[in-house]
């Protein structure tokens, strides 16, 4: 199965009326190949950034250490 490993930085949402404090979240998941295009639109309209992107393959989970 192929899939993507990507990082990526989203704003967070618990203080975004005060601007100054506004913060930065950064996650890493593995999105399906298929799911790509639904994902990368998901995290441009939160406002983040995608950060990195790898091709990973095998099971879901495998990559981040769970069997």
């Amino acid at each position: 199965m192929r899939m993507f490993k990507i990082t990526a930085c989203v704003p967070s949402q618990t203080r975004i009326r005060t601007q100054r404090e506004l913060q930065n979240t950064y996650f890493t998941k593995l999105v399906p190949y298929e799911n790509w295009f639904r994902e990368q639109q998901r995290i441009m309209k939160m406002g983040g950034k995608i950060v990195k992107v790898e091709l990973a393959t095998g099971k879901p989970g495998v990559n981040t250490g769970l069997l």
